[in-house]
């Protein structure tokens, strides 16, 4: 509902062959659902045996139409594989739809380990740097040397943050850190002072994408390098002279966040408490093709990018192994694929969410190769209220060898309670295994079984970790992650408090909605319709708005309902419905509500929550609403 991505594409392995349907106008705008939909229908009727969906719709259940849809596919033989999503920066439950499919392949993105980028040259022995060109400035040039000069050093906190000596930097590039300002505040001073570009470096490790908009205008190129660069070029004017030559190459420079989960990539469980994403793939900073008005060639990030890497991969997958069932394609690469460090502090030793890398890293040739395969490929564990649960897992050496597996397990790093502030927090979730090895002869067949008691706290938060079984025949190591849900799950609040107090009875006026608290009479015509603003902290079973006669407690019937509803993106941003006078019984049957006072009644059932309990429900009542008609 709030974010979409464009990209698509089928594969028919057998034949070798691609297709491709175009379900969108602008090739950046958003997608349909009927044109998804449409187009999954195409890739089934011509037989394709691997879709590509590279689209999502944030925040959504399996119940959403494209993520039913894709489940479908599944059941009919195809392999769905779907982008999770890029809205990791707004917190827990983001992964969308059609990825939360049951049977759909979610991908997550880790980071490439090396970026493609634009690069100049400083002297004296022409070092490349690896540059991203702000946006809100002119291109940078693709040739020409300047002279560069420094506004501060490599430990200034406020660099260029102040307004600069006239004149300073007449003929000048002027490098600049991050920090302290607004990047165009930094570039402002700089053209001020006669500066002919500026090079801004990072304060913090990894490269720079700035933007530089803002009035004035800022009118000389400004690019945005690695905190390693910009250091670089630091110390040597600390020198002497330097000077920068603009070039028409690009160069490939490692990635410090290479191999780590993207920050853009979003984190599951689903509603239903399903985990998802279920494997990770490079998605950020992949230098792919691109539209021709546009270059023909670019470095973009997103899980657009890493979900066909995952179904390339199962299109080798069903080449190296014909017939594999297309249910079975998913479990076989998160059996290979190797879970990462945590993201916000790699060198810890510890692993990142279970629940937003989904098994980890795919391993499209320990996949091929690997004799042994374990099913499920991934435990979702659900809510911890009722205590240690048990599993079995079945294996299958389909290899010429017997192999012997050591058991063991391992925690990744958990999540608190709040959907948009994350907090983090170790993991106490124990495994048992009904043995400590196992040995499968080749050809062979074995069930194990798995008690996983679940984490503690924080209550509210999600855990998660892998099953880890590795062989004495140097052969992949494989896993089987598993996730849960820490305490009641429907404990968790959807109507949470706001600083703004929401839910409102609201009023329209001017573009703005207003608050009414103690009521508003409305005349109904054209946007003077009662408007209700409410934020949705979690995803919700089923939403309703009941009308009733404020006086004699009247049913006036339903003014709205829906189900499978998702969350908000922001702590503070909500969803605005609107009522126009009509309630409806069922489906068919609807009354134009006279003339009077009424309030309306709204009820949220939590996620998996039972409609005949009544603490699964949440509920509002909303101030008094006139509806005076001209």
């Amino acid at each position: 509902m709030e974010y979409r991505e464009l990209g698509r594409s089928g594969m028919r392995v057998s034949e070798v062959g691609f297709g491709a349907w175009a379900i969108g106008g602008d090739a950046w705008g958003p997608v349909e659902d009927t044109d998804s939909v449409a187009a999954m229908e195409r890739a089934l009727d011509d037989d394709m045996d691997v879709l590509n969906m590279s689209i999502g719709s944030t925040y959504q259940w399996p119940q959403y139409p494209t993520a039913q849809a894709a489940t479908r596919l599944v059941n009919s033989g195809m392999v769905v594989v779907a982008s999770a999503g890029n809205s990791g920066g707004t917190g827990m439950y983001s992964t969308g739809a059609p990825s939360v499919g049951e049977k759909v392949i979610a991908v997550a993105s880790f980071d490439n380990t090396h970026v493609q980028q634009s690069l100049f040259t400083i002297s004296p022995d022409d070092e490349p740097i690896g540059y991203n060109p702000a946006s809100g400035s002119p291109s940078p040039p693709t040739s020409g040397s300047e002279p560069l000069a420094r506004t501060g050093t490599a430990s200034s906190t406020d660099d260029a943050c102040a307004a600069l000596p006239a004149d300073s930097l007449d003929g000048y590039v002027a490098l600049i850190r991050r920090g302290g300002c607004f990047f165009h505040t930094k570039a402002l001073n700089a053209q001020n002072a006669g500066a002919t570009g500026v090079v801004l470096y990072n304060n913090a490790a990894g490269g720079l994408n700035a933007t530089v908009a803002g009035t004035p205008a800022i009118t000389i190129p400004v690019v945005g390098i690695s905190d390693v660069g910009g250091e670089l070029i630091d110390a040597r004017l600390a020198g002497g002279p330097v000077e920068l030559t603009w070039t028409s190459q690009t160069g490939s420079f490692p990635n410090p966040s290479g191999g780590l989960i993207s920050g853009f990539s979003s984190y599951g469980m689903s509603p239903d408490l399903q985990l998802k994403p279920d494997i990770g793939a490079p998605g950020g900073a992949i230098y792919s093709t691109y539209p021709l008005e546009r270059g023909g060639y670019a470095t973009i990030s997103g899980t657009s990018m890493s979900s066909p890497h995952v179904a390339g991969a199962a299109a080798l997958l069903l080449q190296s192994a014909p017939g594999t069932p297309s249910q079975a394609v998913g479990r076989i690469l998160q059996n290979s694929a190797q879970p990462k460090p945590w993201s916000l502090a790699p060198g810890f030793g510890l692993l990142d969410h279970a629940h937003r890398q989904g098994a980890g890293m795919l391993r499209i040739d320990d996949a091929v190769t690997a004799a042994t395969r374990i099913e499920p490929g991934k435990l979702s564990l659900g809510e911890s209220e009722a205590g240690p649960s048990t599993y079995t897992l079945e294996l299958e050496n389909n290899g010429d060898a017997a192999v012997t597996y050591q058991l063991s397990s391992v925690n990744a790093i958990s999540t608190g309670a709040n959907t948009f502030s994350r907090t983090f927090n170790f993991s106490n979730a124990s495994v048992a295994f009904g043995t400590d090895s196992l040995t499968l002869q080749a050809g062979a067949s074995a069930s194990v079984g798995v008690t996983i008691t679940p984490a503690t706290g924080p209550i509210g938060g999600q855990y998660g970790g892998y099953l880890v079984f590795t062989p004495d025949d140097g052969s992949a190591t494989l896993r089987v992650p598993f996730a849960g849900y820490v305490g009641d799950y429907q404990a968790r609040q959807v109507l949470a408090p706001t600083p703004n107090g929401f839910p409102w009875l609201a009023q329209l006026d001017g573009g703005s909605y207003f608050n009414r608290p103690d009521g508003a009479t409305y005349s109904m015509v054209g946007n003077d319709i009662p408007f209700f603003l409410i934020h949705f902290d979690h995803q919700s079973r089923r939403v309703r708005m009941d009308v009733v006669d404020a006086d004699s407690g009247k049913s006036w019937h339903r003014a709205f309902e829906t189900e499978y509803f998702g969350r908000n993106s922001g702590a503070n941003s909500f969803f605005a419905f609107s009522w126009d006078g009509v309630t409806t019984t069922g489906k068919t049957k609807a009354f134009v509500v006279p003339d009077g006072d009424y309030v309306v009644k709204l009820s949220v059932l939590k996620a998996l929550g039972d409609d005949d309990n009544a603490a699964h429900w949440e509920q509002w009542e909303s101030p008094v609403i006139t509806i005076a008609r001209p």
